[in-house]
């Protein structure tokens, strides 16, 4: 296969993916944009209630992220029972992971009080995240079938289950943030119902959709494998550590804006939504270069895994470049579509700015990140991660906005130096992976 030929292969893939993660994303743009309408403060609870849970819940979500790997080298080695054995044990993980997540999760609404978050904020947090904590059986459960799915090459479903996924949280958003249809006018807690009942329909789908393209699931044992279960662990470990990191530095960036105002919390919001949505594009790519590599890799093919690798960096490079001119260009433009509140637009415009200067090496660290699972390297992510976010970014962006008084914008900058260095860092260690799989070849 030439460098043509691979192109059309990861877009074909990544296309669908990409879109998913967008649709993933707009579920979360939606409720910011209702409890927009609502208040500062409810916009303050969904954007501190939010970001905790996914902390944890998507932490739990990356133990699961060894399914990319065993599932598509399975599959490029054309064994698939040993693909559908990783699924399997892959459920039966999410099913012991649940009720941890759970707990945790109703474990910090009250520790919450004790960081100093604006009262206002915090009384409309707890009832918001407390709705949104049950969301995640069906959130884990739907994250299996989904990696399954997406390492054999079926991703169209995905797509279409994210779309109606999104229907659902537009309704559901609609009857009970501003209570429509006869229901209670539930504000911010509304929103976190409505985003369970989406993940609800979500689960269901993709378990349906996985039954009926492959049947053979339900021929396989379903007992539980101790072995294949700590394969899971060993790559999903790291990578969770990875992700938590990452979910766990902007929590804390989130914990500490709020200690300023709720104008200034909601601009905040309105930021970190922006830029996760921009991240998608590269995540849906960074998934498609996980599963091409892992394939070419399962086919004894390490010219078509280095192929892939470098194919998806230029492309998620190429994406967040445009993004970092639009973010620089259209701050308040794009703050306007969230909310018409002219002091939440103020606060938001200069951070906005701020986010552009590392929309490229994003870019570069999630492509990188998802070409190295592929090639079964989830330790490297996780420990860049550490250093650039936890090392450099955090302390750094306390410096500038607590003892230099530069507020959200100093923490900003501290976490846009660390995500810098962190893009540069993987770049160098997919290169050499690339050269690795080079030299088999030899």
């Amino acid at each position: 296969m030439n460098w043509r030929s691979e192109l059309r292969s990861m877009l074909g893939l990544a296309a669908p993916l990409v879109l998913s993660e967008l649709g993933w994303m707009a579920m979360g743009i939606e409720d910011t944009m209702f409890v927009g309408r609502v208040s500062a403060e409810a916009i303050g609870a969904v954007s501190l209630g939010g970001v905790l849970f996914y902390t944890i819940g998507i932490f739990a979500s990356g133990l699961l992220l060894g399914l990319d790997t065993l599932v598509s080298r399975a599959h490029g080695a054309g064994d698939p029972d040993d693909g559908r054995h990783s699924l399997v044990n892959g459920v039966w993980l999410a099913l012991l992971l649940i009720p941890a997540v759970m707990g945790i999760v109703w474990a910090f609404v009250p520790a919450l009080a004790m960081f100093g978050v604006n009262q206002n904020v915090f009384r409309d947090t707890m009832p918001y995240l407390r709705a949104l904590n049950w969301s995640a059986p069906p959130l884990l459960l739907f994250f299996c079938f989904r990696r399954y799915l997406q390492a054999i090459g079926v991703v169209r479903p995905i797509l279409m289950t994210l779309i109606a996924a999104n229907l659902v949280n537009l309704a559901g958003n609609w009857i009970f943030v501003f209570g429509n249809l006869g229901a209670p006018r539930m504000g911010a807690e509304g929103s976190g119902w409505s985003t369970c009942i989406s993940r609800v329909c979500m689960m269901a789908a993709l378990g349906y959709v996985t039954w009926r393209r492959d049947r053979g699931v339900m021929r396989v044992p379903w007992r539980p494998d101790l072995q294949r279960i700590r394969e899971l662990l060993k790559l999903g470990l790291p990578a969770a550590g990875q992700i938590g990191l990452e979910m766990a530095v902007f929590a804390t960036v989130t914990v500490l804006v709020g200690k300023l105002s709720a104008e200034v919390l909601a601009g905040h919001q309105v930021t970190i939504t922006t830029v996760s949505t921009t991240f998608m594009v590269p995540l849906g790519i960074s998934s498609a270069a996980a599963v091409r590599v892992g394939q070419a890799i399962g086919r004894h093919d390490p010219a078509g895994a280095a192929r892939s690798g470098w194919t998806a960096l230029g492309l998620g490079a190429t994406v967040m470049a445009a993004s970092a001119l639009a973010l620089l260009i259209f701050p308040k433009s794009i703050a306007r579509l969230f909310t018409p509140d002219p002091t939440i637009i103020a606060a938001a415009a200069p951070l906005l700015r701020v986010a552009a200067f590392f929309q490229l090496f994003d870019g570069l660290q999630v492509t990188a990140t998802g070409a190295l699972r592929g090639a079964g390297d989830t330790t490297t992510p996780m420990l860049c991660h550490f250093a650039g976010y936890w090392v450099i970014g955090l302390p750094l962006g306390v410096l500038l906005g607590f003892h230099e008084s530069l507020g959200a914008m100093g923490l900003w900058m501290g976490l846009s130096a660390g995500l810098i260095l962190i893009g540069i860092v993987l770049l160098e260690f997919w290169r050499r992976s690339a050269a690795r799989f080079e030299r088999m070849l030899q």
